[in-house]
């Protein structure tokens, strides 16, 4: 989940960056949309990390036992 809130936050920083040609005098629409691209990417790749950390701990071990005497 947190892969795809990444990609979503630096898409749609991206659009209010590159795309907007909207000028506000309280804010910087520049700035956020950075500000946002930057925080999807920090997600993004904790997600990742995340997603490694979890397949390499998720091991089983399977102990046979042998009854014969």
């Amino acid at each position: 989940m947190s892969i795809g809130t990444g990609i979503f936050l630096f898409v749609v920083g991206a659009i209010l960056t590159f795309a907007l040609e909207v000028k506000l005098d309280w804010i910087d629409l520049d700035l956020v949309g950075y500000i946002l691209m930057a925080a999807g990417v920090v997600i993004f790749l904790i997600g990742i990390i995340m997603l490694i950390t979890r397949r390499s701990r998720a091991r089983s071990t399977t102990v046979v036992e042998d009854d014969r005497i």
